[in-house]
């Protein structure tokens, strides 16, 4: 049983799955569903796509170079079956697997690393600037330790200034 790839979002297409498109120059193309199919017929380029693999290799969000990836690769070259062998090789792709899976686990944490205060700075700088809506105007009146120490500007006041002058 042959697993290919999808030629535009390099997802698995298993037997009797998919779309086969054969170009007038014998070139074959293979495709997961409709979606994909669709777009090649679009001329649209995989890797400006969004939810397709090329794009998220290209912009840092999927590994992309890993030792693992190797045993991935499509071999043309028929195989003598060998119960040992295949035995080892079943070993070998649990703890491969594993190893992708802690390897895409700390990519994945490398990329998300400054997340968290970045998010915490915008959740702070939203809530300054709507904690009227938070707290009733009344309760703000009466306690003025529930503001944010919000800087005022003195834009307004220089504008008024120069209205003066006029």
């Amino acid at each position: 049983m042959r697993l290919e790839k999808c030629w535009f979002c390099s997802s698995t297409v298993y037997p009797g799955h998919g779309i086969q498109y054969v170009r007038n120059d014998a070139k074959i193309f293979r495709f997961c569903r409709s979606k994909c199919h669709k777009n090649f017929k679009m001329k649209r380029n995989p890797r400006k796509v969004k939810w397709t693999k090329a794009y998220r290799r290209l912009h840092g969000k999927d590994m992309t170079q890993d030792s693992t990836f190797e045993f991935e690769r499509k071999r043309n070259r028929p195989e003598r079956y060998d119960r040992n062998v295949t035995e080892n090789t079943l070993k070998a792709i649990r703890k491969i697997d594993k190893i992708r899976v802690v390897r895409d686990e700390r990519h994945h944490k490398n990329r998300m690393k400054g997340k968290k205060t970045k998010e915490q700075r915008e959740a702070t700088k939203e809530l300054e600037q709507s904690i009227h809506m938070v707290k009733a105007p009344a309760a703000l009146a009466n306690d003025p330790s529930l503001t944010l120490p919000i800087k005022v500007k003195v834009s307004q006041q220089k504008s008024e200034e120069n209205r003066m002058e006029e």
